[in-house]
């Protein structure tokens, strides 16, 4: 995978503080010719989005992806629902994961790979209060080792 092309176009940095990501699938998008314009010219946000199950296929709802200037009137709804595509038995298996309890399914990356789009979809639990303010402080655990670390080897030299 190091030797493709990718372009990530947005990230969703919330869902890793929000949740706990338990396993990541990579799907397609159905999208109209006006979204891909405006996804490579790297208009598109992620943040709010979910994916829901709906007779049999799999969507992506809130995604925002801006409307394309030179379209004008043959443009597209900038919060319309967007297919997933994905094969039968990983929907299957996604579904009666995610009806666990507390489970949701969310997407972490909206990228080009060989010219398509393609969007990163986690399984997540969410995080209690006390789950992120362990995060929280592991961070700053390491910050301040690095910090201490860097100051030593400066003090060496």
């Amino acid at each position: 995978m190091s030797d493709e092309k990718i372009k990530i176009i947005a990230t969703n940095r919330k869902a890793r503080h929000e949740y706990i990501i338990e396993d990541t699938l990579e799907a397609g998008l159905v999208l109209l010719g006006t979204e891909i314009k405006s996804i490579r010219a790297g208009r598109a946000n992620i943040q709010e989005a979910y994916i829901t199950y709906r007779d049999g296929e799999m969507w992506v709802l809130g995604m925002h992806i801006s409307a394309y200037d030179p379209a004008h009137r043959m443009n597209h709804d900038p919060l319309r629902p967007r297919k997933l595509l994905l094969h039968r038995r990983e929907i299957a298996r996604w579904v009666a994961r995610s009806q666990q309890r507390g489970y949701t399914m969310i997407p972490l990356q909206l990228y080009l790979r060989q010219g398509r789009a393609k969007l990163e979809i986690a399984l997540a639990k969410g995080k209690k209060i006390y789950d992120k303010r362990e995060s929280i402080a592991e961070r700053e655990t390491k910050r301040r080792i690095e910090r201490e670390m860097s100051e030593r080897i400066r003090k060496r030299g």
